[in-house]
């Protein structure tokens, strides 16, 4: 546990004492971001606030993460077991930083051309999909000495779900179909001050409660299967409570700054980047399909989303006055602040919502 809150400690401090370091480096740059008005009241000002801020959260978290593997080296010989990196985190990290190099480039030609017209939308799903056909190939066929992999050739709710086996092609599709749907997810969700920011907080945060019950309930720690037929099957759990918690302690630490008024954006590189992270805990911790409730708010903003576009091209009417769907009830007349607060409120009851049946699963089958 300790690793784990280090991890968090750190992530927190350098992303809180970072983020005003690169709002003053990407001001003298002039990488503002470019913001089309469409007649909302929260663009008005936002002209020029410096965005690609994602970057620094990422930074924070490779930080934090090689922070908490120092820690582990002054706990017990079972933690330390795990002392050196693993393919786990070389999964989540990687997909973290490669899609957030997409969606960095897609903020840097946003700058360049300075519109809002970055990457097209298929080559942000072009790389997607290399990306996480690459990571997902590494966490199907690249196992650990006892076997286990990263990801299951199962489709998983709160473990894998012994009927429902796609084989390893099967699994590297849906690993890619997971890790873009959640990287878009999370885009449409940032178009508000600390919007994305706060929910992917939350998210984070789940994971790592996730990771760190599943360690301590964990299939391959000898201590704890010998005398309890229920355990986890999944590889390195302290590794992803490590990472979940880094990450949520980045991001918080860059809410400081981000929330209204934001004095930096985090970004395509921010929001591609912690989308395909969440996607990637969903699939290391088994829990693809509960990460629907957990992720709650992005799978809603989502889904909206897709409804409009489905009504418009097909009726001609538009189902919300604007999508995503905050920019629906900005139109409707809600402040910037309370949209915030009350979608915040949404994607706590969904994260709150997904922990307890996570944990009513664990009580059902102790009990």
């Amino acid at each position: 546990m300790r690793a784990v809150i280090v991890a968090a400690a750190v992530a927190f401090i350098v992303s809180l004492f970072l983020t005003p370091v690169a709002i003053r480096v990407f001001s003298a740059l002039k990488a503002g971001q470019p913001i089309r008005s469409l007649g909302l009241a929260s663009n008005e000002g936002k002209k020029g606030t410096p965005a690609m801020g994602g970057v620094v959260f990422i930074v924070a978290t490779l930080i934090a993460y090689v922070a908490g593997h120092v820690a582990l080296t002054t706990l017990s010989e079972r933690q330390i077991a795990q002392e050196k990196p693993t393919m786990t985190a070389l999964v989540l990290l990687g997909v973290f930083v490669f899609c957030g190099a997409v969606g960095f480039v897609d903020d840097f030609l946003k700058v360049r051309k300075r519109n809002s017209d970055g990457l097209s939308a298929k080559g942000k799903l072009l790389g997607q999909a290399i990306i996480g056909t690459g990571f997902g190939i590494a966490a199907l066929y690249m196992a650990s000495t006892n076997g286990q992999t990263v990801a299951s050739e199962n489709i998983s709710f709160i473990r894998d779900i012994s009927w429902l086996d796609i084989g390893k092609v099967g699994s590297v599709i849906l690993f890619v179909f997971v890790i873009t749907a959640m990287s878009n997810g999370v885009n449409l969700t940032d178009g508000l001050d600390g919007l994305a920011t706060g929910a992917s907080t939350l998210v984070l945060g789940a994971y790592a409660l996730i990771g760190y019950w599943q360690y301590r309930h964990w299939c391959a720690d000898d201590t704890y299967s010998r005398v309890n037929e229920y355990c986890y099957q999944v590889r390195d759990p302290l590794e992803i409570a490590m990472i979940a918690a880094a990450a949520a302690g980045a991001c918080v630490g860059f809410l400081w700054w981000n929330t209204s008024p934001a004095r930096i954006f985090m970004g395509d590189v921010g929001s591609l980047g912690l989308g395909a992270l969440i996607g990637g805990l969903a699939v290391a911790t088994r829990t693809t399909l509960l990460s629907i409730l957990i992720g709650g708010l992005f799978f809603i903003i989502t889904v909206t989303w897709v409804i409009q576009i489905v009504s418009f091209r097909t009726t001609g009417r538009r189902v919300f006055r604007m999508v995503p769907l905050h920019h629906h009830f900005e139109l409707a007349g809600w402040s910037e602040v309370n949209i915030v607060v009350r979608f915040w409120i949404i994607a706590g009851v969904c994260v709150a919502a997904g922990l307890g049946v996570f944990y009513s699963d664990f009580l059902a089958a102790v009990g």
